[in-house]
């Protein structure tokens, strides 16, 4: 946990900076709400395109296996340009990376649409919103917050960040529903794209501030280059393990996500059921995101973080052991959303007071890379074992085994700063 000593000079520096500081149009709560907003948008849209999956492959006479290779591609370029992302945010601002981001998001969303073949699909579906998504997603905002909020606001800023891509996913499950009904896949789609672009001015709020010189720049730590940040971290045992813990909430989340809806089909439960499975997950993740981020104040975040992966390996199990029914689903999805993404305020915190938050966005982002190659392995490995087997069963009990997994290696991390941050 953060010591008192290191929250009063963090607390001390930000107010010596804000007294020397002009007042600016983007204060503190306006910061929020823009941040939260473009997290709701970009992850908002990204978890609706489960559901396009039975439409999508009906339409062009796919196997499963195909759409979700598209989507896995996307999970592991998303991930593996997260910490490029992230890196140029923390060097540029947010607002750049944000908007560049939101554009390909879109560009790959509307030719989605239009893609007739396998091979455009994974270009389409894969590549360029993948891309899109490493400079429109919320671990952008997450590292704009650690930036722009003041210390006293920082847990709260991660919680509510996380809680709103949820409340995105709340809203956008139902509506991708109803709009395929009434619009077709294709004109929803290019609905999506359209609202994504929304992204771009919502990130003025987030554009980096100025620097200047004088005191309050005496003040900060010597400045890291790339190089040596991803050094420090990747030869810090507890960043490792935290790593390594995330791969387990990609792969699980990102399965459920994406194969749900045909799941519930195949057990004989309506389409509309997933929606709403899935928008109760978005709705419950927003009280978890919340209570996660506000418990990180308290007890241990190691504690945390252990706790969330039991729970939802305990919930999978009960979950597949039990006959299909709309009630149990809908239970299930308010369960497994109480753990859904509240992995990410314990863990960007976890970073911030380890490492600080000079690199806070690139970091998080090389974090979230490990998640998004289980959530390729995870979306990837339903498709494939499904089109083998017929049954997704065997992925639910790998979910189960790796949750348990990722419980015990979060037990051992140290929550203190690294040696060249903790005497301040």
């Amino acid at each position: 946990m953060q010591t008192a000593s290191s929250t009063g000079a963090d607390s001390s520096q930000s107010t010596v900076i804000a007294a020397r500081a002009p007042r600016s149009w983007r204060t503190p709560a306006l910061i929020l709400a823009c941040g939260c907003l473009i997290a709701l948008i970009s992850f908002g849209a990204r978890s609706g395109l489960g559901f396009f999956l039975t439409p999508m492959s009906s339409a062009h006479g796919w196997g499963r296996d195909v759409f979700a290779l598209a989507l896995a591609i996307q999970m592991l370029l998303w991930g593996a340009a997260q910490p490029v992302a992230g890196a140029l945010a923390d060097r540029y601002g947010a607002m750049p990376v944000l908007s560049a981001g939101a554009v390909l998001y879109a560009i790959g969303l509307g030719s989605m649409a239009y893609a007739s073949t396998a091979g455009m699909l994974h270009l389409t579906a894969g590549a360029v919103i993948g891309f899109g998504l490493a400079g429109a997603s919320f671990t952008i905002v997450i590292g704009a917050f650690g930036k722009l909020m003041p210390p006293q606001w920082r847990s709260l800023a991660f919680g509510a960040g996380t809680a709103a891509g949820s409340f995105g996913q709340f809203v956008f499950s139902p509506l991708a529903v109803a709009l395929i009904d009434s619009l077709g896949w294709q004109d929803t789609l290019v609905v999506f794209a359209a609202v994504v672009l929304l992204i771009m001015p919502l990130s003025l709020a987030l554009a980096a501030r100025r620097q200047s010189g004088g005191p309050a720049a005496a003040i900060n730590p010597p400045q890291q280059s790339v190089s040596q940040a991803l050094s420090e971290a990747l030869g810090h045992k507890s960043y490792v393990l935290l790593v390594l813990g995330l791969f387990t909430c990609g792969f699980q989340i990102f399965f459920v996500a994406v194969h749900m809806p045909a799941y519930l089909v195949d057990r004989g439960l309506p389409a509309q059921v997933g929606g709403w499975t899935l928008a109760t997950v978005g709705l419950f993740n927003i009280f978890g995101a919340i209570i996660a981020g506000w418990l990180a104040g308290f007890i241990p975040k190691r504690y945390i973080l252990s706790l969330i992966y039991f729970g939802r390996a305990l919930a999978i199990l009960i979950y597949i052991l039990l006959p299909p029914s709309t009630i149990a689903t809908l239970v299930f999805g308010a369960v497994i959303g109480l753990f859904w993404l509240s992995t990410v305020p314990p863990t960007s915190g976890l970073v911030a007071l380890m490492f600080g938050t000079r690199w806070l966005a690139m970091l998080f982002g090389f974090a979230f890379f490990s998640h998004q190659v289980g959530g390729f392995l995870g979306v990837w490995l339903g498709g494939v074992l499904f089109e083998r087997t017929g049954s997704y069963d065997a992925v639910w009990w790998l979910s189960i085994l790796l949750g348990l997994l990722s419980a015990v290696i979060n037990l051992p991390i140290v929550e203190k700063p690294v040696a060249r941050l903790a005497p301040a």
